[in-house]
C-alpha cells in the first residue's frame, strides 16, 4: 500500500513473523502472493531458498519479538554461506530450490484447471441461454415444444445438482450478459434450483421450481418496451400496467399447459411476506412456498441487474440490503439459505484481502462459502494470466472487506474488469476448485 514503511533484512536475519514483500515475478517463487506473513519454519525455509541477499519487510505488520534470539538457521537448517558450504548442504539447498519451482508449477497447473472449469461452465451457460431464448420465441407458436425444451434443460440442471458432490457457483464472463429477459430468467432459475437443493427439496419439486423460474416473467411479453426498458422511475399508470404482467403470465402459462404450481409462481412471485407485494398483497403462508423462493431470487437479481445499470449494486450489497433492511419481506429460512450458498461475498464481489491485495470473487463452493475462489490483481502478472487463488488453500489470507468497483484505482478496475451485469452458472465440483472442479 502507498505510504507503508518498508525496511530490508538479510536472508540470514529473516525470521518467522516477518511480513515480507518479494521483489520477484510471481513465477519466480512458490507462493500465491508476493507479500505475506511468514507463519512457520517451512515458509521461512522456502523464502530463504530463493537465494535473495535481502528481503523487503513491513515492520508495522511483522510479528517478530524485538528480543527474539537469532536461532532461525537452526530451526530451518539453512546453510550459512559465511561458514562455507559443504557438498551435502549445497545439495540440500538445491533440492529446496527445486521444490520451490515444482510447487510453483503445481500452482500454475491448478490455475489452468480452474480456468478450464470456468470456461467449460461459460460454454454450458451459453447453451442454456440459447435454450432460454428459443423458449421465449416458441412458447406461443409451439407450446408443446417449448415446454419439452424447458423440461429437458431443467432436468439436466437438476441432475447435476443432485449428484453427491459439492456445488460451485461461478461468475460468468461479460460476453454472455445482455439486455434480454432470458438472461434474467436463467439467473433466477439457476439460483432458485440452488436454493431448492439447499432446502433439501425433492427432485420433482426442484424441476417445478426450475420451470417456474424460467417462465416467471412470461407475462412481460404484453408490457410495452417503453415501460420495461424505461430507466427513469415509472409513473403510477406505468407501474399499474407493469404489475399486470403477473396476470398476463398466468393466462399465457395456462394456455400453454403449465402446471398449477408453476402458474402460482408466475402469478405470485411479487407477493411479499409482510403484505407489501402485489398483485393481491398476500401475507405469510398465504403465499405458496415456491413463489416465496422464486420471488426472493427475482428481487436479488433485479438489485444486481436493474434496467438502469447506473442503479446496480454489488452482490454483496444486495444480500446485505435484503437481510439488514428488508428481511421481513421474505421467508427468513429461504433468505438465510441464499446467503449461505452465495456466501457473504457472492461471485462478482470485489474485495480487499487481508494482505492488501485487490481481488474479485469468481466462484463459491456452497460447502465452504466463506473461502471463495478469487482472481487477484498483480501488476507483475498479465491480465489474461491473472492469478486465481482458492482461499480454502490459503489459510493465512482472508477477505478483509468488500469494495464497490468505483472505489478501485483505475488500473485495478481495468485489470479485474468488474462485471456490469452479474450472471451465474453452477457445476458439481469433483473436489477442490484448485483440483479441476
Amino acid at each position: 500500500m502507498a505510504g507503508t514503511r518498508t525496511d530490508y533484512v538479510s536472508n540470514e536475519q529473516l525470521r518467522v513473523g516477518h511480513y515480507i514483500h518479494l521483489d520477484l515475478s510471481w513465477l519466480e517463487h512458490p507462493f500465491s502472493f508476493n507479500n505475506f506473513l511468514i507463519r512457520n519454519a517451512e515458509q521461512l525455509r522456502e523464502v530463504r531458498s530463493l537465494g535473495l541477499k535481502r528481503i523487503r519487510i513491513d515492520p508495522a505488520r511483522s510479528q517478530v519479538e524485538a528480543d527474539e534470539p537469532d536461532d532461525g538457521d537452526d530451526a530451518v537448517d539453512i546453510v550459512d554461506a559465511q561458514d562455507g558450504v559443504a557438498a551435502a548442504e549445497a545439495a540440500e539447498a538445491q533440492a529446496a530450490r527445486d521444490a520451490v519451482l515444482e510447487e510453483k508449477r503445481s500452482r500454475i497447473e491448478r490455475n489452468r484447471q480452474i480456468r478450464g472449469r470456468i470456461n467449460a461452465c461459460e460454454r454450458e451457460f451459453l447453451e442454456a441461454a440459447t435454450v432460454c431464448r428459443e423458449l421465449s420465441r416458441t412458447l406461443f407458436a409451439d407450446p408443446a415444444s417449448a415446454l419439452d425444451s424447458a423440461d429437458r434443460l431443467i432436468g439436466q440442471l437438476t441432475d447435476s445438482l443432485l449428484m453427491d458432490r459439492d456445488v460451485m457457483v461461478h461468475l460468468m464472463n461479460d460476453k454472455v450478459a445482455g439486455e434480454e429477459v432470458y438472461y434474467h430468467s436463467l439467473n433466477v432459475a439457476m439460483l432458485s434450483l440452488l436454493l431448492g437443493k439447499a432446502l433439501e427439496l425433492e427432485s420433482g419439486v426442484l424441476k417445478l421450481i426450475g420451470v417456474a423460474a424460467l417462465f416467471h416473467d412470461i407475462g412481460k411479453v404484453d408490457v410495452p418496451d417503453k415501460i420495461l426498458l424505461k430507466k427513469d422511475p415509472l409513473t403510477h399508470a406505468e407501474e399499474a400496467f407493469y404489475r399486470q404482467h403477473c396476470a398476463y403470465g398466468v393466462e399465457h402459462g395456462r394456455a400453454a399447459g403449465l402446471s398449477e404450481p408453476v402458474l402460482q409462481v408466475i402469478g405470485m412471485h411479487h407477493e411479499r411476506m409482510d403484505g407489501s407485494g402485489y398483485p393481491k398483497g398476500l401475507k405469510g403462508e398465504a403465499i405458496p412456498r415456491l413463489a416465496r423462493l422464486v420471488g426472493l431470487v427475482n428481487d436479488y437479481d433485479m438489485l444486481c441487474n436493474p434496467t438502469n445499470l447506473a442503479n446496480a449494486i454489488t452482490p454483496h450489497e444486495a444480500l446485505s440490503l435484503m437481510y439488514a433492511k428488508h428481511r421481513r419481506r421474505y421467508d427468513e429460512q429461504i433468505l438465510k439459505a441464499l446467503i449461505h450458498i452465495l456466501g457473504v461475498f457472492p461471485p462478482g464481489t470485489v474485495v480487499r484481502l487481508s494482505n492488501d491485495a485487490f481481488a474479485m470473487v469468481l466462484s463459491i463452493n456452497s460447502a465452504r462459502p466463506l473461502r471463495p475462489v478469487v482472481m487477484v490483481h498483480d501488476p507483475e502478472v498479465p491480465k489474461e494470466e491473472a492469478i486465481i487463488v482458492d482461499l480454502e488453500d490459503e489459510s493465512s489470507v482472508n477477505i478483509a472487506k468488500a469494495i464497490r468497483p468505483n472505489q478501485l484505482p483505475r488500473q485495478v478496475f481495468d485489470y479485474l474488469s468488474p462485471r456490469k451485469r452479474i450472471t451465474y452458472y453452477f457445476d458439481p465440483a469433483t473436489g477442490k476448485a484448485g483440483g479441476g472442479s
